[in-house]
Order: structure tokens, then C-alpha cells, then sequence
């Protein structure tokens, strides 16, 4: 058979660099940006977020490789992440060594994704609130590597973490929580109806919630932290969103999360 006889050889197809979750970007940035609010500015943030970042998708392709049938499509992509997440989370271990701390307790959420994944289930509700979890987490960490308490011990730590990173922390934690279900409702589970009611559910619990947090906060400036749950639970209300693109559905999501972010940092600088 001669060369132009030969059937052409197939493409082979390269795994993107990057997560197809579009979504779980804006997932990532809000709780940093409401644990700046609450910390002192410090360099140390930098390799935090760097960190931060990176660790979403090399955990991403880690998860990826351990359920792929083929998952040497999954080498570089995860050795690129990886490489960009090892020195940025050293350099914030050798200016914090206390994260190692935190270190120990996000890998043993992670034990928590990995079984999912292993079982196809990573899109399972119970692990999206783990991610959840891990999110809303980095609110009182990065909050509290700009305080930067002299200490290791646990106990210590947590004393030093301030109420309104805590309020923050939870306030972040209802919001992608709510965000995952009004998402879900609308695309994946878009013919389950009990996620369609339990988003607006949801949503209208946190908006009646919500001033017990403006108390626990400290009054008046703790009113502010109830307008952008009116806004949320006013999107997840909205009866039609058909012929709505995921694209389109995801901005929604963006504008209620800087809703979120501009409050909460007015409730900040009015405290």
C-alpha cells in the first residue's frame, strides 16, 4: 500500500487547558473578594489566590483522570495546573505556615469529591454543596492571612477570625448555594420540577433570613446585607426563562454575585 493509498490518519484530539464549568470561575472569585473585605491588606494574598485558582482546575483534571477511561488525555492539562499551583501554594505556606492546617482540611474534602467521582457522580447535589463548603471556607482564611494571627494552634485561629468574616463566610455559602440550584433548575435538572421549587424555596428562605444576619451584623449597617438576597431570590422567583442560553443565564448569576460583593462591602465600610 502506498502512501496515498493509506486511510488518513485520525486528529487527535487535545484535552483543553481549561474546565468547561464556565460557572465555577465566579465561584472562586467571590469568596476571595469577600475575605479581602475583612482582612488587612497583605502581600501574602497574592499567592493565596494564585493558589486559590489554580487548585480548582489541577483538582478538576486530577478528578477527571481518576474517573476517564483514557486518562492519559488528561496529563497535561493537570501537570500544566499543577505546576502553576505548587509554587504559589509553598510561597503562601511560607508566609502563613498555619495554612497547612487548612491544607489538611480541604484535602479531606477532597477525599469527599474523589469518591464521587469515582462513582460518575460528581455532578451529585451533595457534592456541589462540598464545593460549596470549600468556597465559602476561603472566606475566613483569606481574611484571616491578612490579620495574620501569630499562631498554630486551631483553637487559637479560629478565635482570631472576626464575626463579620464568619457572617460573610455563611452569606457567601447561601448565595452559591442558591446559585447551584437556580442553575440546575434551569439546565441540567430542567425536567425535575423539585429543583425548580426547591431553588425558589431556597431563594425566598435566604431573603427572609436574611435580617437576622443585618442583626447578628451590627444594625443599621447590617440592613445592607439584605437587598442583594431580595435581587436573588427576585431571579430565581421569575417564571420564564425559556429560550434563556446558558451564557445568558450565567451573566445573571455574575450580576448577582457583585450585587452580593458591592453590599457587603458597603455594610463593611458603614460598620
Amino acid at each position: 500500500m502506498t502512501a496515498a493509498d493509506r486511510p488518513p490518519a485520525r486528529a487527535v484530539q487535545r484535552t483543553s487547558l481549561f474546565p468547561p464549568q464556565h460557572g465555577a470561575w465566579a465561584f472562586l472569585g467571590l469568596p476571595l473578594a469577600l475575605g479581602f473585605l475583612v482582612g488587612d491588606p497583605s502581600w501574602a494574598w497574592l499567592p493565596l489566590a494564585w493558589a486559590w485558582i489554580a487548585a480548582y482546575p489541577a483538582s478538576y483534571f486530577v478528578l477527571s483522570y481518576v474517573r476517564a477511561r483514557r486518562p492519559e488525555r488528561f496529563r497535561r492539562p493537570l501537570a500544566t495546573w499543577t505546576a502553576l499551583f505548587v509554587p504559589a501554594g509553598l510561597a503562601a505556606v511560607t508566609l502563613r505556615p498555619w495554612l497547612l492546617w487548612v491544607a489538611v482540611v480541604y484535602l479531606a474534602s477532597f477525599v469527599v469529591n474523589l469518591a464521587y467521582a469515582r462513582r460518575n457522580r460528581e455532578r451529585d447535589l451533595a457534592n456541589d454543596a462540598v464545593f460549596v463548603a470549600q468556597c465559602a471556607g476561603m472566606v475566613v482564611v483569606t481574611g484571616l492571612v491578612g490579620d495574620d494571627p501569630d499562631t498554630w494552634s486551631p483553637g487559637a485561629l479560629l478565635d482570631a477570625v472576626p464575626g463579620e468574616a464568619w457572617l460573610l463566610a455563611l452569606v457567601c455559602a447561601a448565595v452559591l448555594l442558591g446559585s447551584t440550584l437556580h442553575v440546575k433548575s434551569l439546565l441540567r435538572e430542567r425536567r425535575d420540577p423539585r429543583f425548580a421549587r426547591a431553588s425558589k424555596v431556597f431563594a425566598v428562605g435566604c431573603l427572609l433570613g436574611s435580617p437576622a444576619l443585618a442583626v447578628a451584623w451590627c444594625l443599621p449597617a447590617g440592613w445592607l446585607l439584605v437587598p442583594p438576597f431580595a435581587v436573588l431570590a427576585g431571579r430565581a422567583l421569575r417564571r420564564d426563562w425559556s429560550g434563556m442560553r446558558p451564557g445568558t443565564i450565567g451573566m445573571v448569576e455574575l450580576g448577582g454575585f457583585v450585587a452580593v460583593l458591592l453590599f457587603a462591602g458597603m455594610a463593611v465600610a458603614a460598620a
